[in-house]
């Protein structure tokens, strides 16, 4: 699929970039390559290929879900300006 001028000055416009004439004739060639070589790795046949999530074998090692840090938040909050039912409380902002 080919651009043309006006495709590449319309995208740039939507991307809000400024392109000079001399650029875009340069990147109606370069975009147009790119697109071409997207559509023809849409012809292979990939019915053969499982999908992944990523290329290694490998799982995850997980840990435990439990806690290991003691609960300080009295400690911390006695350094609080202000506080309220364990929350640390912060000047209005959106009115």
């Amino acid at each position: 699929m080919a651009l043309s001028k006006s495709d590449v000055a319309h995208i740039a416009q939507l991307a809000r970039l400024e392109v000079s004439d001399d650029e875009i004739t340069d990147y109606v060639d370069k975009l147009s390559s790119i697109i071409d070589l997207v559509a023809k790795l849409g012809e292979l046949d990939t019915s053969a290929v499982l999908p992944m999530a990523h290329p290694h074998e490998m799982s995850q090692r997980l840990r435990p879900d439990e806690a290991t840090e003691t609960d300080q938040r009295e400690s911390y909050q006695r350094n609080a300006q202000a506080v309220g039912d364990g929350f640390y409380r912060v000047p209005r902002v959106i009115e």
